[in-house]
């Protein structure tokens, strides 16, 4: 700090040492003193004429030259009541007062005063220097403190540049302290240079392997069509979309050479591909390039930590445990809870991260171990859950099983056929859609689902959505399908010529917004869905439980 203040302050000496020829000698010595950096010597004998009444515009100025040499001797407060008085004043040399003062307030880490302070300062030259003083002082202050006065400030360039240099150099950053960051790295100005066209691309392993040919079925084709149907609804409802698919290959230097086309360069967003090795590698090159990438499937937000331009479209990891604890915590069940989980890296990771919040939230997990399709039947029954009459007394208040594996699913729901235990069963989502569930017939409806970007099966939307995909396809859409389509409609809304193209500045705009297909999203200060309610099927409905 006390470099930064001798630095600023002998850069003003030039502005006021024009002492007049007819000074009293200890004065002028005075300034020979302050030129020296004398400033032990050159404060008595400046306080020697500080008396206006006797001495008139000199003690103005006597004052002023006393300010420096009280600042060069790090006597802030001193400083500060010295120059206070001068700036106050209308004066010719008001402005280099202000300037002094809010060296003085900057020494004594009053740097709200003194960025008041530089404000009211009119000189271009002083201005300059003013806002020079502001980065120095101020490229080690807190993140929350620029971000919170930003509004105030906007106009010091010093200020600018230091929240700038702080943002960019905070290992972790806060909801707003982030927005501001998109802001300044000039994502916006940047957006405005564009065209007013959406351009989508869309990275996806179509072909690969040993046939290494186009594929047109499976989940990727059928996310495919989804994406290719929203873009037709974007543009029906008068959105300029431009929408470009390449096939990654699943080959690495194919989509290094795709990652050079043009339209990837010009590219308003990314979606896709899926495999991680691929997505690493785009996920980099959005990053370099502040383009938006979206992940359409996963869940592991693990690999794009500390990331700016790169989104899970689908809840992550930690956002599946919040909501699952959030809907346990509002039952009021009971605190036992047994956990099973699947093979897969998002099934494993999940377990760990509920054991630790359920945990810390007062919960006893009585079982949590991985299942699979030949352990699933003695996990159950080892908690008490058995095909008879007599399982009214079971280990567990509530049960999750972790898994989107039908040959996982399939064992425990024929099991479940014969249980007549209430206890209730929290599932993922896709059990919904495998073709042996038919949750109705069961005696108890206690399984409840866990949304993944649930589709909101019985809306009029996706009604509608069915009905135009079998009059074009003569075939009902797939689950896949379905997310493609939405995931482009829920890019329309957020990207747009009318709401510009700055994707997180318009996410964090607001918490909830309605899907158009499934129940909803909430990315605000995120860069995956936060929305993750637990359902109940009530008469074949699905309803959320809080």
């Amino acid at each position: 700090m006390r470099r930064c203040i001798l630095f600023f302050l002998i850069a003003l000496l030039p502005l006021v040492t024009e002492a007049q020829s007819n000074a009293p000698q200890d004065y002028q010595t005075a300034l020979r003193y302050l030129n020296a950096k004398n400033y032990g010597s050159a404060i008595p004998l400046f306080l020697k004429y500080t008396d206006e009444s006797q001495y008139g515009n000199l003690a103005l100025f006597s004052s002023l030259h006393l300010a420096q040499a009280q600042l060069g001797l790090q006597r802030y407060q001193d400083a500060i009541n010295t120059a206070s008085p001068l700036a106050s004043r209308n004066w010719s040399n008001a402005d280099e007062a202000k300037y002094l003062l809010s060296l003085g307030y900057f020494g004594n880490s009053q740097n709200l005063e003194a960025l008041r302070e530089i404000s009211g300062i009119d000189d271009a030259g002083i201005i300059e220097k003013a806002h020079n003083a502001s980065f120095e002082n101020l490229k080690d202050e807190s993140p929350n403190f620029l971000v919170s006065n930003l509004e105030e400030f906007s106009d010091n360039s010093g200020f600018m540049g230091a929240l700038r240099y702080v943002l960019a150099n905070a290992e972790v950053l806060s909801a707003s302290e982030r927005a501001a960051y998109y802001e300044l790295r000039g994502k916006q100005e940047a957006s405005k240079s564009k065209d007013l066209v959406l351009d989508i691309v869309v990275l996806l392993p179509f072909s690969g392997g040993a046939k290494n040919q186009i594929e047109t079925e499976g989940f990727v084709y059928e996310l495919y069509q989804g994406l290719r149907v929203g873009v037709d609804k974007l543009k029906a409802s008068g959105i300029d979309v431009n929408f470009s698919t390449f096939d990654t290959k699943r080959d690495l230097n194919h989509l290094q050479k795709i990652l050079s086309e043009p339209a990837i360069a010009k590219a308003d967003i990314i979606v896709g591909p899926i495999y991680r090795d691929e997505s690493e590698v785009v996920s980099a090159f959005a990053e370099s390039q502040s383009i938006p990438f979206i992940h359409p499937l996963s869940n592991l937000q693990d690999r794009f930590e500390n990331r700016d331009y790169s989104f899970l479209f689908r809840p992550s990891v930690e956002a599946l445990s919040e909501g699952v604890l959030a809907s346990l915590k509002s039952q009021s069940w009971g605190d036992t809870v047994a956990i099973g989980y699947g093979s897969s890296t998002r099934d494993r990771m999940l377990a760990g991260m509920l054991d630790e919040k359920l945990k810390a939230e007062g919960f006893r997990v009585v079982e949590n171990r991985e299942i699979n399709g030949s352990n699933v039947r003695d996990f159950m029954q080892g908690l008490g859950i058995r095909p008879s009459l007599d399982s009214v007394s079971v280990d567990t208040n509530q049960l999750i099983l972790l898994t989107d594996n039908p040959n996982i699913s399939q064992p425990a729901f024929f099991m479940m056929e014969s249980v007549t235990t209430t206890v209730p069963i929290l599932v993922m989502d896709s059990w919904l859609g495998f073709n042996f569930t038919n949750f109705e017939i069961l005696s108890t409806q206690n399984f409840h689902f866990i949304s993944n970007n649930t589709l909101n099966f019985g809306s009029e939307s996706m009604d509608e959505f069915r009905s135009e995909f079998y009059e074009n396809f003569s075939e009902y859409p797939e689950v896949n399908t379905a997310l493609g389509y939405e995931l482009i409609c829920w890019v329309g809304a957020n990207m747009s010529s009318s709401k510009g193209f700055d994707l997180r500045n318009n996410l964090d705009r607001q918490a909830y917004q309605n899907g158009e297909l499934s129940w909803g999203f909430d990315f605000q200060n995120s860069n995956s869905n936060r929305y993750v309610p637990v359902f109940k099927l009530e008469m074949g409905e699905l309803k959320p439980l809080n």
